[in-house]
């Protein structure tokens, strides 16, 4: 009995703990599961239907919420579709370096990245608009006054021509008078050069489809020129940037653009000592004017980077375009067989401004000689840091 006294008390205790403790893990598993219920999706179990419970979920309240359980099912539906969406969208994101800069989250197959001036039809289908689509592009920078010149120049290029015109005077409506207006891009700025057209309006992913871009100045003869001829000699000669040759013995002009009557192309190559008698250029150098340029559209991409968007006079251009084809000596010449005549009408030189009591046209000489100094020391500077960068010393570099 005594044994019996003593051991009594001492399960007591251990039986209360063991109470004790079971309670606590029930309690800590049913907070468990209880927070985890949320992230649980009931349709994720593959449970065939005769092994739940028939119980309308529906009806069933979350009285603590006011909330549905199907609208609680719905919620947790949402938050898993919502997660699978932006882990798509992370793993599917598009990122393409190759792309033109800015285009790179596109896909490369939607990226259009040259135009064109084409002029499309507001019906049908795009497939078929065109029955003919020029390979050639040629600008002009106009004034109304003119308009008889141009018209002129005009009928010297054929269909394979867009035909682009800048006007520097506002006046564009007036051009409906001619017929091949009607085909034409009209682009209207007062008091701009052709330049400063060239740079806003040509850019090489405009003019890519165009196999030769021409740049001209509005007071051109054309009397013995023809647009197709000559650029049957460009192909045939290899030039990538060309002018026609000028009529020597009207206006002032450099002795290396001269027409020479016993050849069809001259190039440097080809010159003898004695006619490189210019004293800004160098010996026989690789030259056209700007009043008449042509460019191949590789050409053109090259020479368009050249243009500085403030210099709107081009002068200086015509000794560094050089730089754009290699070997210069034999991709750029004067084309004598087709030539033009500079008629030397001061158009846009009466668009300046009269100060300090000097005529317009002088004030706008005075540019056009700063500008060429300007452009030769950025040039001139450029090429020196760029040969110090690469650890050539730019005095013994001879460049194009």
């Amino acid at each position: 009995m005594g044994i019996l006294t003593r051991s009594t008390p001492s399960k007591k205790p251990n039986e209360s703990m063991k109470l004790i403790i079971t309670t606590f893990l029930g309690i800590a598993f049913g907070f468990f599961i209880g927070v985890s219920f949320p992230s649980l999706s009931l349709t994720k179990l593959n449970i065939a239907s005769n092994f739940l419970p028939s119980i309308d979920l529906a009806d069933i309240e979350d009285k603590s919420s006011g909330l549905s359980t199907q609208k609680v099912l719905d919620d947790l539906s949402y938050r898993r579709d919502t997660s699978r969406r932006q882990n798509l969208n992370e793993t599917a994101k598009i990122w393409v370096p190759s792309n033109p800069r800015g285009a790179e989250m596109l896909p490369p197959g939607i990226i259009a990245a040259e135009s064109d001036f084409y002029l499309r039809r507001l019906w049908g289908k795009p497939s078929e608009d065109f029955t003919h689509t020029p390979k050639y592009l040629i600008a002009f920078t106009v004034g109304y006054d003119q308009r008889a010149n141009i018209d002129s120049c005009v009928k010297k290029f054929s269909e394979n021509f867009t035909i682009v015109l800048f006007h520097y005077d506002g006046r564009v409506t007036e051009w409906d008078e001619f017929e091949w207006s009607k085909r034409a891009i009209h682009i209207s700025v007062r008091k701009q050069t052709k330049w400063w057209y060239a740079k806003r309006f040509l850019h090489p992913d405009i003019v890519a489809p165009y196999d030769y871009i021409f740049i001209w100045d509005e007071d051109l003869g054309v009397e013995h020129f023809n647009a197709e001829q000559y650029l049957k000699l460009v192909k045939k000669h290899g030039l990538e940037i060309s002018q026609p040759g000028l009529e020597p013995n009207k206006g002032l002009t450099w002795q290396m653009t001269k027409r020479r009557g016993d050849r069809e192309v001259h190039k440097e190559t080809q010159e003898k000592p004695g006619w490189c008698t210019d004293p800004l250029l160098p010996p026989c150098a690789a030259f056209v004017e700007i009043m008449a340029p042509v460019f191949s559209r590789d050409a053109w991409r090259c020479v368009w980077h050249m243009i500085q968007n403030d210099l709107v006079h081009g002068w200086g251009l015509d000794f560094s375009v050089r730089k754009c084809v290699e070997p210069a000596h034999e991709k750029i010449g004067v084309v004598d067989s087709q030539w033009i005549v500079h008629q030397t009408v001061p158009s846009l030189g009466n668009q300046g401004e009269s100060q300090n009591g000097k005529a317009p046209w002088q004030g706008v000489r005075e540019r056009c000689r700063k500008e060429w100094t300007m452009f030769q020391t950025r040039l001139a500077n450029a090429e020196a840091s760029y040969y110090r960068a690469v650890g050539i010393d730019p005095s013994t570099s001879t460049g194009h």
